[in-house]
């Protein structure tokens, strides 16, 4: 029996490549989908400037779009993915959660909210019981659970499989694909022949979520790990596909053959939408590379590569695509975990 599941935001990018990966999904069933009041009452197919490399589904094309509000979403709906401006998620999402929806959200508000759980199922699985806390402290019937940044999921990965040599410091510089920025995020003359070294908020996402990600939850609360992050972040023109330069202090002894081999052994999970191998690591020097490596692992995969000893410490690239692993793949993979863990 499928999980009948809503989109709230469905006819933005993140919201489209939502669509495109719960539409064939076994466990899932897209039973509402919400937008604008500009789209409200209107086809898909007509409320949505459709962008991803697909067609619309059928069915996802003739259904009509809702209101972003709980009145508006079947009871019957048993989890939303929420792609939804910050701005809005803010005011709507709790609204859902109180109204006893379940929620795994894409969203960056209240990621760093001491009761809402930052997940990456492979890194972090077991702070989905915050959930328990969360209920508690806000006397909700639903739940809600974030995951990270799109630029934080690309390189969490890889320090968790390091993290067994003592993290101390870590150095990340970021090459961002535009797709990052959505459809009207960054326009052509700005990003064409050009470099941006500046995205708002990016930075303090990426040192701030991490530790959080990498941090202990002991059953009533969630400490931060107290590795010292500095990020810097750049936008580029790629399309898809996060680009990252990682430099990484450990108290014990790190070497580029240690580090690969710990990620290539680091784990994945038996969730759907996990790839079989989380951190695939390139032996060549000129590898990962955006357009040739996003995919892997049906863009699910990390990439890594590049690893050698520097000034300081371990050197290495790491490589996600940005809206599958990095947005809409994360709140989908988050959601089977939902629904694993029994919270459906």
């Amino acid at each position: 029996m499928s999980v009948r599941v809503g989109i709230l935001g469905a006819t933005g990018a993140v919201g489209q490549r939502l669509i495109q990966l719960l539409d064939p999904h076994p466990e899932f069933e897209i039973a509402a989908l919400t937008a604008s009041e500009s789209s409200e009452g209107k086809a898909y197919r007509d409320a949505a400037k459709w962008r991803v490399d697909s067609p619309i589904p059928d069915e996802v094309a003739d259904t009509t779009v809702a209101a972003t509000d709980p009145d508006a979403v079947p009871d019957d709906v048993d989890l939303l993915f929420s792609s939804l401006p910050s701005s809005v998620g803010a005011e709507v999402e709790p609204a859902f959660c109180e109204a006893g929806y379940v929620m795994s959200s894409n969203s960056s508000n209240g990621r760093m909210d001491n009761d809402i759980p930052l997940v990456i199922p492979e890194v972090n699985a077991d702070h989905l019981d915050l959930l328990e806390v969360q209920r508690d402290e806000r006397g909700w019937d639903g739940a809600m659970v974030k995951n990270p940044n799109c630029s934080t999921i690309t390189f969490v990965p890889t320090l968790a499989a390091l993290a067994e040599y003592g993290l101390e410091r870590v150095h990340v510089a970021t090459l961002q694909a535009v797709s990052g920025a959505g459809y009207d995020g960054v326009t052509s003359m700005e990003i064409i022949d050009n470099a941006i070294p500046y995205i708002g908020s990016e930075e303090d996402k990426l040192e701030n979520e991490s530790r959080k990600l990498l941090g202990e939850f002991d059953g009533a609360s969630l400490s931060h790990d107290g590795v010292d992050v500095a990020a810097s972040c750049n936008r580029i023109p790629t399309i898809d596909g996060h680009l990252e330069n990682v430099w990484v202090e450990a108290e014990d002894d790190l070497t580029p053959d240690a580090a690969a081999e710990a990620m290539r052994e680091y784990p994945s999970l038996d969730l759907r939408s996990s790839p079989e191998q989380l951190i695939h690591v390139f032996e060549e020097p000129d590898r990962p590379q955006p357009r040739m490596d996003r995919t892997l692992g049906d863009g699910m995969s990390i990439a890594a590569g590049g690893l050698r000893e520097s000034t300081f410490g371990l050197q290495y690239n790491c490589l996600a695509h940005n809206t599958i692993r990095g947005a809409a793949g994360a709140s989908v993979l988050n959601g089977e975990l939902l629904l694993e863990e029994g919270y459906l």
